[in-house]
């Protein structure tokens, strides 16, 4: 049998089981040639962000209990990734980087963002570039609804909002919220909405789809941020929902039902876009912002039953567990259908990925870390000239400085003291602009997926090789990290 005909058979096997609601459907095959090509119509774009998800939250991603059709259909309908990461272990850096292509670091947005006097100088800076100005400048209509956590100052003078970052229409909270059932922290262009109803992603995805179907420019191809709140403690879900889980003690139940609920709005919104005509020539990315909350016995995260797979720790650290998260790409006629890719994909590579589709030039000035992802979907590897790199100033464990090139992660200290975890100040950005790396370690992220077996040892060349192009990465982005 022809490799083409076994490409073919594995689809056919795995929409089989897909449909028979099997998360082990999915196989590791190549994707297949499909032509990028250009269309006279421009190609509609949503990205599908959950807050808190972890990697083995989610059916098509190993998880055995968790109902999620509707992520599970959307990956039978295009490429799954393996090896998908946020750009930061935590909320904020790794919106701001999903948004400009760039190190969050890069853009002074070095930990998740507080509203609290004295904690809330951090946003995104005007002066950089997103890919919602690039599209609105393109001719796009811009959409962001749900969780926007870029500016400490949310919908107030001195910092800029939303629409100072090419949306047309914003419905967000500026950061968590303090209930998800019917929420009362969203803005709507600027004006305070007291009341909702329903639970957050209800909420949200209500609004995404009265903006498809009534508010945008009909005469322009769409920009859609969906950015959820679920799974992000509060958590609360709908009781039938959650009865579906009975057979769970404790707290799991709500947080199982949380997941399934956010699916089931997805759905809704993949569901309107068919019913609308739109599905063929839209763009959908889904993904988490970072690994899942790590749960404690009592008190806030005592519901925070997330899963990081087979990787290490939780969100708060730059180990797998709190990077790696679910990354599926549906793209109709361009991404082909039921496969897998393991090549390693982040969430800077979504502004050079969406310029390439929107065939609009990349922004000048500036470095980009991200890079277009688009030769995947044509069966060629991605080749980086930056490699993949992390730096986080405040985990609760583990490294403080991270560099991915291939199979292969290297990891280091600082040699200074680091803040522990909890609202970033301004006294801390001094530190983290005198920091030197030490300790390095080397994992083959293939053979250990659990980081637990250090091999620098066994492979003291490449440790020292990566070493030095980690602490150059760590120098550059060092040098042009604002300090507030």
């Amino acid at each position: 049998m022809s490799s083409n005909a076994n490409v073919i058979k594995s689809r056919r096997s795995f929409l089989k089981m897909a449909a028979a609601g099997s998360c082990a459907a999915f196989l590791p095959v190549s994707l297949p040639n499909t032509a990028f090509g250009k269309s006279q119509q421009k190609t509609n774009i949503i990205i599908l962000m959950a807050d808190d998800l972890g990697y083995g939250d989610i059916g098509c991603f190993g998880n055995e209990i968790i109902k999620t059709p509707n992520l599970d259909k959307l990956a039978a309908q295009g490429v799954r990734f393996t090896d998908c990461y946020s750009a930061g272990c935590v909320c904020s850096p790794s919106r701001a980087a999903m948004l400009t292509g760039r190190n969050p670091n890069r853009l002074g947005v070095y930990d998740w963002i507080s509203d609290a006097p004295g904690s809330n100088f951090m946003y995104l800076k005007k002066e950089e570039t997103t890919i919602a100005e690039l599209l609105k400048q393109a001719g796009y209509s811009t959409f962001v609804a749900g969780k926007w956590h870029c500016n400490g100052m949310f919908n107030k003078p001195g910092q800029p909002q939303p629409n100072d970052h090419g949306f047309d229409h914003w419905f967000v909270t500026g950061q968590n919220l303090k209930r998800q059932l019917n929420p009362y922290e969203f803005v709507r262009n600027g004006k305070k909405i007291e009341t909702t109803e329903g639970y957050a992603c209800e909420v949200v995805a209500d609004e995404t789809i009265r903006w498809t179907n009534e508010l945008r420019e009909k005469d322009k191809p769409f920009f859609q941020c969906v950015w959820f709140h679920e799974p992000h403690e509060p958590i609360a879900s709908p009781p039938d929902v959650v009865a579906e889980y009975a057979d769970y003690k404790g707290t799991k139940p709500l947080y199982y039902a949380n997941v399934t609920n956010m699916d089931k709005q997805i759905g809704r919104i993949l569901d309107n876009l068919e019913k609308q005509g739109l599905a063929e020539n839209t763009f959908v990315f889904f993904t988490s912002d970072n690994g899942p909350a790590k749960l404690a016995k009592k008190g806030y995260r005592s519901r925070s039953h997330g899963s990081a797979g087979p990787f290490r720790e939780y969100k708060w650290t730059l180990f797998e567990g709190g990077i790696r998260v679910p990354g599926i790409i549906r793209w109709p006629g361009k991404v082909a259908q039921a496969t897998t890719s393991d090549e390693p994909v982040s969430g800077v590579d979504v502004l050079p990925t969406l310029c390439k589709i929107a065939d609009i030039p990349l922004p000048q000035g500036r470095t980009l870390d991200g890079i277009d992802i688009s030769p995947v979907f044509d069966n060629k590897p991605l080749k980086r000239t930056i490699p993949l790199h992390w730096h986080y100033q405040s985990p609760y464990a583990g490294p403080l400085a991270v560099m991915r090139q291939g199979d292969w992660i290297v990891t280091a200290q600082w040699d200074i003291d680091h803040p522990v975890m909890g609202r970033m100040k301004k006294q801390h950005v001094d530190l983290l602009k005198k920091a030197n790396l030490k300790d390095f370690k080397l994992y083959n992220i293939k053979m250990d997926k659990s980081q637990q077996t250090d091999v620098g040892k066994k492979y003291p060349d490449k440790l020292a090789a990566l070493s030095k192009q980690l602490l150059r990465l760590h120098k550059e982005v060092q040098a042009e990290a604002p300090v507030w």
